[in-house]
């Protein structure tokens, strides 16, 4: 047995401060909040993927995670709006690959806590 047949069906976003995340993912963002178990976890859906976003125990020390790419079909419109909300991007959209098929374009970002987010966009050029 191995993972050949796996999905991933839940990432952990960890935060400092309980109520400062709950408000940046779920008014921020604007994902779809699930339900909390407060006071340290708070669930989102991402697509098929659920989000728990929580606080680790004292004793618990961060971890250095991965960022998260939120895939959607519009970076220019979400970018403009997430900027107006007060996310402070490092860039602009920017192109980082071209085929002749398709485009990818990022904007990257970070949460209250530092953790590492993009928007992503791949667009067909064919």
């Amino acid at each position: 047995m191995n993972l050949a047949n796996a999905s991933v069906g839940q990432l952990m976003i960890p935060v400092d401060d309980f109520d400062r995340g709950l408000a940046f993912y779920r008014d921020v963002l604007g994902l779809p909040f699930l339900f909390a178990a407060p006071p340290q976890m708070a669930f989102f859906m991402c697509g098929p993927v659920r989000l728990l976003v929580g606080v680790l125990p004292p004793a618990e020390k961060p971890q250095h995670g991965s960022a998260i790419y939120f895939r959607l079909s519009d970076i220019r419109a979400v970018h403009a709006t997430l900027k107006e909300k007060g996310v402070r991007f490092r860039a602009e959209p920017h192109l980082v690959h071209r085929t002749p098929q398709s485009e990818l374009w990022l904007a990257e970002f970070s949460d209250p806590d530092g953790n590492q987010l993009a928007l992503m966009d791949e667009r067909k050029t064919a």
